[in-house]
């Protein structure tokens, strides 16, 4: 697997990859948003760990310009812990966001799981379940990761579409948080609780009207249910 880190504080940088290498992946680094984008467009890279503060092109911009042309996953590294900075995130595609500091052992753990989740999503596709999920006005193509709001693209990171489809294949069942970090983030997930809800709250802006078909049990969870009030 190839990792480029993006991280503008040169012993901090060096530290992440040290740890990445140990764990047998192939880490190309940049020191800042100009050379991340060379090395992007130059190298074939499976996942990208990107610094926010950083001189020059901020890595709010090169999420954003990765995001325009390839669906590679993302983890955000910041020291801007603000629910509104993660939410920002994650509407400019990300896939994760942690923030500093942190452990290198825990970081590494966290992108092999979000890895793996990734590569269990690929081989559901390849054995067989795609298709398209059509319900009243959303439009799910599992083959192209792709989702549309009365034929409009609504663009999701990866975490989101998988969140999105999870309650739609499990439609009027009420999910509780730990049942949907478990099934999307992993069984070994460590991070932040709130992780579930941060998501829909992304997902609820992005769907619009559609977002209606997402229903906030209190004290519960989330379920995904198309009542007859909702169909119009």
């Amino acid at each position: 697997m190839n990792i480029l880190v993006v991280e503008d504080e040169k012993r901090m940088r060096e530290i992440i990859c040290d740890y990445f290498e140990m764990d047998g992946f192939t880490v190309f680094q940049a020191e800042d948003g100009i050379e991340a984008m060379h090395l992007f467009d130059k190298e074939t890279i499976d996942l990208v760990l990107l610094d926010i503060m950083m001189p020059g092109l901020d890595g709010w911009s090169v999420c954003r310009r990765i995001r325009k042309k390839s669906k590679v996953l993302i983890v955000i590294l910041s020291a801007r812990s603000d629910e509104d900075d993660k939410l920002l995130g994650f509407e400019l595609g990300a896939d994760e966001y942690v923030t500093k500091p942190f452990s290198p052992k825990v970081l590494v753990a966290r992108v092999k799981t979000l890895l793996n989740r990734f590569q269990t999503t690929t081989n559901e596709k390849e054995n067989g379940h795609g298709g398209t999920i059509i319900k009243n006005e959303i439009k799910i193509d599992q083959d192209a990761y792709a989702v549309k709001v009365k034929d409009m693209d609504i663009i999701l990171n990866r975490k989101e579409y998988d969140v999105l489809l999870y309650l739609i294949r499990n439609e009027g069942i009420v999910l509780n948080r730990e049942r949907i970090i478990e099934s999307i983030w992993g069984y070994d997930y460590i991070g932040d609780g709130r992780v579930v809800d941060t998501n829909i709250k992304t997902i609820r802006k992005k769907l619009g009207d559609a977002s209606k078909y997402i229903h906030t049990v209190v004290g519960v969870g989330y379920k995904f249910e198309v009542t007859p009030s909702c169909i119009k």
